[in-house]
């Protein structure tokens, strides 16, 4: 997708178009020593959310999600579990370029906890408008979709990994 894509996330919206791909993406969750959430600002949509991209031919998902952490806020982590595999159908993506559609998705993801283990957060301007640690208390003061607000609300909880 092109630096001038837009996305537009459909959730539990009958009226969403039907999907034309499938495709796996990884995504992180990582806290800090205080508990706060790396959250990113996304240029695409200009929603709030974790680190968050597909996964590249000959990478494995956790060498995904490192990857794209450290791309999209400037912090390398390392892998420290599973927060949840999410694939359900009532979560489509639409990206777009000018007026035309491009691809029409419904994604899978692994979602996987981390913690930073080096780097400094220096957004990616393609792809974050901003990078900031969010308090749990106050990450209703962020706009953040429906779905991804399901991966932090479950990263947040010390239950068994969720699997849909």
């Amino acid at each position: 997708m092109s630096k001038h894509t837009r996305r537009i996330d459909h959730w539990q919206d009958p009226d969403a178009p039907k999907p034309t791909s499938r495709k796996a993406s990884a995504s992180v969750f990582v806290r800090n020593d205080e508990g706060a959430v790396l959250l990113l600002r996304r240029t695409d949509n200009d929603l709030w959310t974790i680190p968050t991209g597909g996964i590249k031919k000959g990478e494995t998902v956790a060498q995904c999600a490192v990857r794209e952490c450290e791309e999209e806020t400037g912090l390398k982590v390392e892998i420290i579990g599973l927060v949840g595999i999410f694939s359900s159908p009532e979560h489509v993506i639409v990206y777009m370029h000018g007026d035309d559609v491009n691809e029409v998705r419904q994604p899978i993801n692994v979602c996987l906890r981390a913690r930073v283990v080096g780097g400094v957060v220096k957004p990616d301007p393609k792809e974050a408008q901003e990078v900031r640690w969010v308090a749990p208390g106050d990450l209703g003061d962020y706009s953040v979709h429906p779905a991804l607000q399901r991966r932090i609300e479950i990263g947040l909880g010390d239950q068994e990994p969720y699997i849909e």
